[in-house]
């Protein structure tokens, strides 16, 4: 059996032990309060989808699984070449059909289909093609991931951007502000896929040129009225390689505020 009446010189060594012990646990403590250092990002996916298309569904899920991993931006690109079937797509561009035909274009390829995923501005493969989708975003997050580093912030009313330099630059590129609604669900009310439902992550609204990135540090700035079209809520940005005219190479990316 233990008493419970204690000195005063115990009391004291009690305090001072259990102050030193509090200030070992406190850093342990703050560290696990801060926020854990986002993953850089290691892969650009782009999904070019229809509201026409009866196949896309399972694609535009799985787009919406890899949009939550750490390390991808995943963006959708609505597209207007099915429109013909009896439904106009709500969200689509011909700019982001003419996109997916640049890409296209550089491969020495003249079709265009749906669902098709570009990865990094390079491969391109069916959207539902999971085996091979996986294997390809993990090549890219076991690798370097983009390889020029980008950053952007709001600074009241303008977006600043800026893009790290680099020793041995890869070739001119462009930055790109694009304009986003993060998650959007339209139901099909005529045509052959009437009734579907796509349910979208990332909508692409718009593309804005901030300007040319020739492999030295370089800062743009945007007015945040610039990726307010469309709905958009938020934005990214990429720095592509130019081709002819034609999207090349994406070499570095940012995801703006809420993804």
């Amino acid at each position: 059996m233990m008493s419970d009446a204690t000195t005063p010189r115990q009391r004291r060594l009690t305090r001072a032990r259990g102050a030193a012990y509090l200030a070992g646990l406190l850093p342990a403590l703050v560290a696990g309060c801060l926020p854990a250092a986002a993953e850089p990002l290691r892969a650009v996916l782009e999904l070019y989808t229809s509201q026409g298309c009866a196949v896309c569904p399972p694609a535009e899920h799985y787009l919406g699984d890899l949009a939550r991993r750490p390390g991808i931006l995943a963006l959708t690109f609505p597209v207007t070449y099915w429109d013909y079937l009896g439904w106009k797509d709500t969200l689509g561009h011909s700019l982001f059909t003419e996109r997916q035909r640049g890409y296209a274009s550089g491969r020495g390829e003249v079709r265009v289909y749906t669902p098709a995923l570009v990865v990094n501005g390079g491969a391109t493969l069916p959207g539902d093609n999971r085996a091979g989708i996986e294997r390809i975003v993990q090549e890219a997050r076991a690798g370097t991931g983009l390889r020029v580093p980008v950053r952007s912030e709001e600074q009241g009313d303008r977006i600043v951007v800026e893009v790290d330099a680099d020793p041995n630059p890869p070739g001119r590129a462009d930055v790109w502000l694009v304009p986003l609604l993060r998650s959007r669900a339209v139901t099909v009310e005529r045509g052959e896929t009437k009734g579907r439902v796509a349910a979208y992550v990332n909508v692409v609204r718009g593309l804005y040129r901030l300007g040319a990135w020739t492999g030295q540090a370089a800062r743009f700035e945007a007015p945040r009225s610039a990726v307010r079209v469309g709905e958009a809520d938020t934005y990214a940005v990429l720095v592509q390689g130019a081709l002819g005219g034609r999207p090349g190479r994406i070499w570095g990316a940012a995801k703006g505020p809420g993804l």
